[in-house]
């Protein structure tokens, strides 16, 4: 560890971090006509499809971590590349349904084969990506993923 990051919060290190694995997903899916967010939306499609679902842009907003607005702007532009379909959900004719077109399952499975290999070597590391101090890690990822934003607010709630 360098001397400017032993004393780096913990917050600093995982928006360093987070800002370091963006930049290399977005030059690593460059050459395919992706961005860093193209790709988390086409991905998390492509793996909610072979789970039986067809989200709507809500869901995937929260699925992702994106905001709403930013997911209908990037499906909107991915739909305009031929990537994406966009079709009023049956159900509530306000929401969108999502799915991938031919093409886009075609890129998205280049996508995710060329962002594993950068994974192998962004995690090399921890011993790679099957290492158990990755599992650790990513165990220890979840644990602040799944804590709520304000945990005040949260307990209040539980208490009335």
């Amino acid at each position: 560890m360098s001397s400017a990051t032993e004393s780096a919060t913990a917050g600093f290190m995982v928006w360093r971090l987070s800002m370091k694995w963006r930049v290399a997903v977005d030059r690593a899916v460059a050459p395919l006509g992706l961005t860093h967010a193209q790709y988390a939306l086409m991905a998390s499609l492509y793996g909610m499809r072979r789970s039986g679902l067809r989200p709507s842009q809500r869901r995937l907003a929260d699925h992702t971590g994106l905001e709403p607005l930013y997911v209908s702007k990037l499906a909107r532009a991915l739909e305009a590349a031929g990537l994406v379909a966009r079709t009023r959900d049956p159900n509530d004719p306000r929401a969108m349904q999502l799915s991938l077109t031919e093409q886009g399952r075609d890129v998205t499975r280049r996508a995710i084969q060329v962002v594993q290999g950068l994974l192998d070597q962004l995690l090399e590391p921890l011993g790679g990506q099957d290492s158990a101090r990755t599992r650790q890690f990513t165990r220890e990822l979840a644990t602040l993923l799944d804590a709520p934003l304000d945990p005040h607010t949260e307990n209040a709630k539980e208490q009335s």
